[in-house]
């Protein structure tokens, strides 16, 4: 399968330079090979189960803590998809290097430079209409394509916004499920 970079998010030209860029001799990185940072998007590690004032304990967190590992379930990616379009949305370079660290990777050994210089660029062209829509987009889990139990296959047809997206801007992507969690990385 040819590897599509980070940057097909942009617009028609960027998803061409990629396509120029890109070639059958890609392979999975892995993605634990960068530490990540925690964003301020990450919610602050807490607890799965606190006794409140009145003794009751509070229900689980469905969000990954510490060391335990995301689900492995097309309902984890969809909600790991959809935290990458708000990062995008709110120009969250950390959150969005983090999630899509592999698909990174990849383009940065083809030559395309780091995540967040290249992401820099492609934050300058999505429209404000696009990164304001992208901030609350959803996806639709209905055109969600889980193609094994560790890759899942978002379409861009899957995106529900305010704004209209198509494969020259925004662009469909392949989540993984590597090292614990879920990463685009095609």
């Amino acid at each position: 399968m040819k590897a599509r970079a980070v940057v097909s998010v942009a617009v028609s030209a960027c998803v061409a330079l990629v396509a120029c860029a890109c070639g059958p001799e890609s392979s999975k990185e892995d993605p634990a090979a960068k530490p990540s940072q925690p964003s301020a998007s990450t919610p602050p590690k807490t607890p799965s189960a606190t006794p409140s004032a009145s003794g009751r304990t509070k229900k689980p967190s469905a969000t990954p803590t510490g060391d335990q590992p995301a689900p492995r379930t097309k309902e984890a990616a969809i909600r790991r998809y959809e935290q990458y379009l708000h990062a995008l949305g709110r120009e969250d370079i950390d959150t969005v290097c983090e999630v899509a660290g592999p698909a990174a990777k990849k383009a940065e050994d083809e030559g395309l430079g780091p995540c967040t210089s290249t992401y820099a660029t492609v934050f300058q062209m999505i429209s404000p209409t696009q990164k304001k829509a992208l901030q609350t987009a959803t996806v639709d889990p209905q055109r969600v394509d889980v193609r094994t139990p560790d890759k899942i296959e978002m379409p861009v047809e899957s995106v529900k916004s305010s704004a209209t997206f198509s494969e020259s801007d925004l662009g469909s992507y392949t989540l993984e499920y590597l090292k614990n969690d879920w990463f685009v990385t095609d």
